[in-house]
């Protein structure tokens, strides 16, 4: 997965959500006009890898697969 996808995946597990609006998830990225264009990047990324879906308007929803990423990812040690 890339690291701006990985990155966005993370913002719904530090927000405790299952579903979140695309602005949420710029200013969780520093809302600049670059950060924007990644978290859209990597927004349409984890759709096509089945990570997210949408879920109507600027929102979107984990999938079962998103949540099972998340909670893999979280039993990683620490990286350094």
């Amino acid at each position: 997965m890339k690291q701006h996808s990985s990155e966005v995946l993370r913002i719904f597990r530090d927000m405790q959500r299952d579903r979140l609006d695309l602005h949420v998830m710029f200013e969780s990225s520093g809302n600049e006009p670059g950060g924007r264009a990644q978290v859209l990047d990597a927004v349409d990324d984890l759709v096509r890898q089945g990570f997210l879906q949408s879920a109507g308007g600027d929102f979107y929803s984990l999938t079962d697969k998103g949540k099972q990423a998340l909670a893999e990812d979280q039993k990683k040690p620490p990286s350094r």
